[in-house]
């Protein structure tokens, strides 16, 4: 079988569904997978085949600077909707290309309205494989819309699901239609969105996260599946560099601080409101750089820098993580068995910050704009003290690693 996988969006977002695409390659697939140009050596080191879908999600990033750092959603969505506007034809004549001789085509939120669209144009079914829950249910909050949970607002967890779909689609309904007239030549979805069509009717949806951090709900129904996390292994032959390995011998298990692709717009405050949370805790550190501009050209030597480096490597060695909440890295904090300090900047960042809250693996989320020396070295000195949060970080990661997302995803791809 032959299987085209849409996968714009940062590293996070990627990364499963080459996790996926490298189990479905495996299995005797052929797999290729439509993301954008940062990821093109990702995708090829695993045997994927890559096609560009345009544009750079760096470029992306980095033109939201402001409006991440602020965590204002509705604004966020609209830029994004006019970013949408100008690589929509683009993604659409690359998903073409991509597309042809296939005999399924995958996609998650990202790429969802053009893998819909595609599979309109070409008869190919679409087949939904989510990182994060979008399917309604009484049972919990959107994670994009999220509410707090007493009993005056659980009647509205439904309709937030809904709301949510509503938001995401009228953000990208001009760059939809844009791309079924200028490049598909089909007829534009509906007001309202696709989600009566006959594409979204799929035999079965599959969610890429753990059924331990977020148990499926009793009204989704058997045809959609929490499959466990897909993660990714390092390239065979990867080596950590050697310089950090013996940083990592040289005392205590450190504490990782990173916040992924978010940018950082005051890069230089947000290194030194690192390293004094760190220094007033006593605690070793390891700086991810990514795209967050984390820069400081003179480090204690209790503290080291380091470039993209595997998180399954790298996590297993830390005494808890600092991240921004995005699924993939969450995922591959819990999957490490330590705490985890959360502080989310936007979308679904919140929902997961407060999951591994309730779960009892991290202190309470510090939103970023709220992020001071005082809140994170608090955070800090909880995460490394608390054995109670230490033990139970510990066995949430033991059943995560007992998981195989990737084989039970494989096996209802094959099965539908």
């Amino acid at each position: 079988m032959k299987l085209t996988i849409i996968a714009p969006g940062s590293r996070g977002d990627v990364q499963p569904y080459v996790a996926l695409g490298k189990g479905l390659k495996e299995a005797g697939h052929t797999v290729g997978i439509l993301a954008y140009q940062d990821f093109q050596n990702l995708i090829t080191s695993y045997g994927l085949e890559f096609v560009d879908i345009g544009g750079s999600v760096e470029t992306v990033a980095q033109s939201l600077q402001s409006l991440l750092e602020q965590g204002h959603l509705l604004k966020i969505l609209s830029s994004m909707g006019r970013a949408a506007q100008q690589l929509a034809c683009q993604a659409a004549v690359s998903g073409l290309v991509a597309c042809q001789g296939s005999d399924l085509i995958v996609g998650g939120l990202g790429g969802l309205f053009v893998g819909l669209a595609l599979s309109e144009k070409l008869g190919i079914p679409f087949f939904q494989a989510h990182l994060l829950p979008f399917t309604p249910t009484r049972e919990f909050p959107s994670v994009l819309t999220p509410l707090p949970q007493t009993r005056l607002t659980t009647w509205a967890n439904d309709s937030s699901h809904r709301l949510t779909q509503q938001m995401m689609w009228q953000t990208f309904r001009a760059a939809d239609n844009k791309a079924r007239a200028q490049v598909l030549q089909i007829a534009p979805a509906p007001f309202w969105g696709p989600f009566a069509s006959p594409q979204w009717q799929a035999p079965a949806i599959l969610y890429g996260y753990s059924p331990q951090v977020l148990p499926p709900p009793g009204d989704w129904g058997d045809s959609i599946h929490v499959t466990g996390y897909w993660f990714l292994e390092p390239p065979v032959g990867w080596e950590p560099p050697i310089d950090f390995v013996n940083f990592l011998k040289s005392g205590p298990p450190p504490i990782y601080v990173g916040f992924g692709s978010m940018p950082s717009s005051k890069p230089e405050e947000t290194a030194d409101l690192v390293l004094q949370a760190l220094a007033r805790t006593g605690q070793r550190g390891v700086l991810s750089s990514g795209w967050g501009g984390l820069k400081k050209e003179t480090l204690p030597e209790t503290v080291s820098m380091i470039g993209s480096m595997p998180h399954s490597w790298l996590f297993p060695q830390m005494a808890a993580v600092v991240h921004h909440g995005g699924v993939g890295t969450t995922a591959a904090g819990l999957r490490a068995g330590i705490p985890a300090i959360v502080t989310p900047f936007f979308g679904d960042q919140p929902f997961w910050g407060q999951r591994v809250y309730e779960l009892g693996v991290g202190p309470r989320p510090i939103a970023r704009q709220r992020l001071t020396v005082d809140s994170l070295a608090e955070s800090i000195r909880r995460a490394v003290s608390d054995r109670v949060m230490q033990k139970s970080a510990a066995c949430l990661g033991e059943r995560i690693r007992a998981e195989n997302g990737i084989a039970r995803a494989v096996a209802l791809i094959e099965k539908h």
